[in-house]
């Protein structure tokens, strides 16, 4: 039963081509023109630089979302990394008894605090946790742009027919006062 198996999954695997009377032959696609190695090149070209998967898979117009939203992530990084030292450093030197930033020196000679010692930590804790959160999804996007490219590149290998369809379907009820909406699968057979 096993070597029913073995023979099956390999003759499954040959680059056999089948073309009938109506086949396209735009749309053929042989083992000849179907690189294996394809996915893991463009996985490998998209983990080197962020966006060169895309690239060499032709999607040029794939190039400023990859490098939109790992610019944004990385801007939320170092933004919140900015405002963080900004209040770790509020926070030593009021420790330290020096005037930081948010204390206000008054006409008079008094300061006045405008966070408490408390605050200043809550800060600090916030704009950490904010920090982390965007090198988190930054590093998301990272790997979802890697397997972006490779899913496409897988993808692109294979062969569109029209002979499938998958769309959207409104249909009118029995009574016509309503609209059924789902999605339609047809395949034609010619």
């Amino acid at each position: 039963m096993s070597f029913l198996l073995v023979y099956a999954f390999a003759k499954a695997q040959t680059g056999d081509t089948i073309i009938t009377e109506d086949t396209d032959p735009d749309t053929i696609k042989t083992s000849e023109s179907i690189d294996p190695l394809r996915p893991a090149k463009a996985a490998f070209y998209a983990a080197a630089l962020p966006g060169l998967g895309q690239a060499y898979n032709k999607d040029y117009w794939k190039l400023p979302i990859v490098y939109g939203a790992l610019g944004t992530g990385v801007f939320f990084a170092i933004d919140n990394d900015r405002e963080f030292k900004r209040y770790r450093t509020a926070f030593k030197d009021r420790l330290a008894g020096r005037i930081d930033e948010f204390t206000v020196v008054n006409e008079d000679g008094t300061t006045t605090e405008i966070f408490t010692n408390d605050g200043l930590i809550d800060a600090q804790d916030f704009f950490r946790r904010q920090k982390e959160l965007a090198i988190l999804i930054t590093a998301g996007m990272y790997i979802l742009q890697i397997l972006e490219a490779n899913v496409d590149a897988h993808l692109s290998q294979y062969n569109v027919s029209d002979d499938l369809t998958f769309a959207p379907d409104i249909q009118p009820d029995d009574l016509g006062q309503a609209f059924r909406y789902g999605f339609k699968l047809t395949y034609h057979i010619d």
